[in-house]
């Protein structure tokens, strides 16, 4: 500017040259840029190698649809006469594929979502458990920005059911229309680029009082929002290096860490809108439309009571439930060469509780899991000791020795028992409960009913050892007496 400011003054090159301290030159070419309108920054262009073949690369890159990689670009320049280097041909090819890119950029409209109006869902690949698959279902709420995330075993038509039933009972409403991809569980075929839905989730929607919409094939940017949801799932729940997350032991353990997860990610403040999905959704379930009190079972399965025994009947044949379904109604459905059992949680929701493999009549399905208070099956059941006497009373009273004596003297046969519940009475009240209870559990794991077994093994514990130190006869100990005092014979 002070070039320009000295020329403007003085109208000659040679005194703005003085004035400034810049060469003439400089100030002359300064001169003849500005009346030009150039910019005298800018450099010309000067003449590059690869200059006669742009044409060549505009038409490879037109061909290839942006699709062609520099590296085979460059071998055919070489090809073709070319000497310079491949960074030359990558600039020249990165630039040749923005300009084709820019007149095909596809263009969107903002899309500002109504409350009630639309929910997302789509599936996600989730983390082994038990080195078996399975699968993350991935829900979004557009509006309020409302995430649920459901593991299952798989992706069939039931499963999806019961997974947007679960969804919709959690965000307490149906909306209008329900978004997804093209799955064949979705949408069985596609007629002159019209998608053709499966009459089963036709019937679903209807029955929620939702709309079941796709996106066009192979455009996931048409649910963006649903996508997020999947990338951000996987990124927390399924163990990889990035995480540094364990293995999950048990379903049932991943199952709590999505729910985890949702409480946590649906009580943060969104990016986006600025709001908590959480407070966001209790405005949106006002829009939202009621729903019906049971799932819909067309897909779910037919319709069964757990019996007192925790198990159900499916062609004959019993299969077992997990404790706490007991009088309630369960849905039973055929995946495969499994049978599926799926339940109302606490919250209303459904879930899947057991899986079978489907079996014949005479051949039942009992999993020991489902039975935590018999882990030895329906074995021979102990009576529990109920004092009903002021005697027996008092002797089950010196502690859980005395209840262990009872409990294994009847079945051995033992006689006079209630002589000698007497007799240990009167010794815990003069030697003390606590060692007489002792002495009692003792004599019963050693099968010891007689007279006189309880005071002696009172004594021996008095005199000697406590009874971490009882020693048990057998094969590994002996009662042959040893050889040591003969070793001093003759010496």
């Amino acid at each position: 500017m002070k070039i320009f400011e000295a020329y403007d003054l003085t109208k000659t090159v040679h005194s703005a040259a003085q004035l400034s301290g810049a060469d003439p030159k400089t100030v002359k070419r300064y001169v003849e840029l500005r009346q030009l309108g150039l910019n005298p920054y800018e450099r010309a262009a000067r003449p590059k190698l690869i200059d006669p073949f742009l044409e060549k690369i505009e038409e490879w890159v037109e061909a290839s649809k942006a699709k062609i990689r520099a590296d085979v670009a460059h071998d055919k320049l070489v090809a073709m006469g070319y000497r310079g280097s491949p960074r030359s041909t990558r600039r020249a090819v990165n630039a040749a594929k923005a300009a084709w890119r820019a007149g095909r950029r596809r263009t969107y409209r903002p899309w500002i979502p109504e409350p009630g109006m639309w929910l997302q869902f789509d599936w996600g690949e989730g983390p082994r458990v038990g080195g078996r698959r399975t699968w993350l279902w991935c829900a979004w709420l557009a509006w309020s920005k409302f995430r649920v995330v459901i593991p299952v075993w798989d992706c069939t038509l039931g499963t999806l059911v019961s997974c947007l039933d679960s969804t919709l009972r959690r965000i307490g409403g149906a909306p209008t229309y329900v978004l997804t991809d093209n799955a064949k569980t979705v949408t069985s075929d596609h007629v002159a680029g019209i998608a053709v839905r499966h009459p089963q989730i036709v019937a679903a929607g209807r029955y929620y009082g939702c709309t079941v919409e796709t996106c066009v094939p192979y455009d996931p940017e048409s649910k963006g929002g649903v996508e997020a949801t999947v990338r951000l799932a996987k990124a927390d729940l399924v163990p990889t290096e990035a995480n540094l997350r364990s293995e999950y032991g048990s379903f049932a353990e991943l199952a709590e860490q999505c729910r985890t997860w949702c409480e946590k990610i649906n009580a943060r403040r969104h990016r986006g809108s600025g709001q908590v999905p959480a407070e966001q959704l209790l405005i949106e379930q006002q829009a939202l439309h009621v729903l019906p009190a049971e799932p819909f079972a067309l897909a779910l399965g037919e319709q069964r009571i757990v019996y007192d025994d925790q198990t159900i009947s499916f062609a004959s044949v019993r299969y077992s439930t997990p404790p706490g379904h007991i009088d309630t109604k369960v849905w039973v459905r055929v995946v495969g060469e499994e049978l599926v059992i799926t339940a109302r949680a606490v919250g209303g929701e459904l879930a899947e509780i057991a899986r079978h493999r489907v079996s014949v009549p005479g051949n039942p399905q009992i999993l020991t899991q489902h039975y935590p208070h018999h882990p030895n099956g329906r074995s021979v059941h102990q009576p529990k000791p109920r004092p009903r006497s002021e005697a027996e009373v008092a002797f089950l009273g010196i502690g859980p020795g005395a209840k262990r004596w009872l409990t294994e003297a009847g079945p051995a046969g033992a006689v006079r028992i209630r002589a000698k519940m007497a007799r240990a009475v009167e010794l815990a009240a003069v030697l003390g409960a606590e060692r007489v209870d002792e002495a009692l559990g003792l004599a019963a794991i050693a099968g010891r009913f007689a007279d006189d077994d309880l005071p002696a093994i009172v004594d021996h514990l008095s005199d000697h050892r406590a009874v971490g130190e009882l020693v048990r006869a057998d094969e590994t100990h002996s009662a042959q007496p040893g050889t040591a005092s003969w070793q001093a014979l003759g010496q």
